[in-house]
C-alpha cells in the first residue's frame, strides 16, 4: 500500500472509533467527520481542489442540512407531535386490527417530514406505540412492527436516511423518479409485513 492508502486507511479508522465510542469520549459526530477531512488535507491525501470538484458531496451536504433544519424546527415546534398524538387520539374506540392498521400507515408515511430514521423514532415511536397498546393490540407485536418500520421508512425519498442522500447525491436518480420508486416500494413493503409479517409474529406468539 502507498503512504496515501496507509494515511485513509488510518483516518476511516479513526473516524470509525470516534463515531462508535464519540459519545463517551465527548466527541460530536460532526467534529469528528471535520477532524477526518482535517487529516487528509494536511497530509495532502486530498486538495482542496479535489473536494471542492465534487459537487455531489457538497450538493449532498447543502441539501441535507436545509432538510434536517427543517426537520428540527418542526420538531421544536412539535407540529409531528401534534399530528402523532392526533392520531393516536382518533383511533379510540375501534377494534385493535383497524386502529393499528390506521397508527402503522400513518407511522409509516409521516417519514415524508422527516430526514432522518432516527430523528422520527425518537419523536414518534413510543407516541404510537403507546396509543396502539392502549387500543388493545398485542404490546409485542405493536413494538416489533413499529421497530421494522422504523428501516422500512429509510428509502421513501431522497431525505428519508443517510444512506439516500448519498445514492441520490450521485446524480444518478431524478426526484420525481425515486419518490415514484420510494412509493411503489413502500406499499410492496407494507403487503409483505402486514401480511405475511404478521402471520409469522402471530405463529411465534407475538399476537397475545
Amino acid at each position: 500500500m502507498t503512504r496515501p492508502e496507509w494515511i485513509m486507511l488510518g483516518t476511516f479508522i479513526v473516524l470509525l472509533i470516534l463515531w462508535i465510542g464519540g459519545s463517551s469520549l465527548g466527541v460530536d459526530a460532526t467534529a469528528a467527520a471535520f477532524l477526518g477531512i482535517a487529516i487528509l488535507l494536511v497530509t495532502k491525501v486530498l486538495t482542496w481542489k479535489d473536494m471542492a470538484a465534487n459537487s455531489s458531496a457538497w450538493s449532498t451536504l447543502i441539501f441535507f442540512a436545509v432538510l434536517v433544519g427543517m426537520a428540527d424546527h418542526l420538531k421544536t415546534l412539535k407540529v409531528v407531535e401534534w399530528i402523532g398524538a392526533s392520531v393516536a387520539s382518533s383511533v379510540g374506540g375501534m377494534a385493535w386490527p383497524l386502529a393499528f392498521g390506521v397508527l402503522a400507515l400513518v407511522y409509516f408515511y409521516i417519514h415524508y417530514f422527516f430526514a432522518s430514521n432516527t430523528a422520527q423514532i425518537v419523536a414518534l415511536y413510543a407516541v404510537f406505540l403507546g396509543a396502539a397498546i392502549a387500543a388493545g393490540t398485542p404490546p409485542m407485536f405493536a413494538a416489533l412492527f413499529l421497530g421494522f418500520a422504523g428501516n422500512l421508512i429509510g428509502g421513501i425519498t431522497h431525505y428519508a436516511s443517510g444512506p439516500a442522500g448519498v445514492y441520490f447525491g450521485s446524480g444518478y436518480i431524478k426526484t420525481g423518479e425515486w419518490f415514484k420508486l420510494g412509493f411503489i416500494a413502500s406499499v410492496v413493503n407494507i403487503i409483505i409485513w402486514g401480511l405475511i409479517g404478521t402471520v409469522w409474529m402471530f405463529s411465534l406468539g407475538y399476537g397475545r
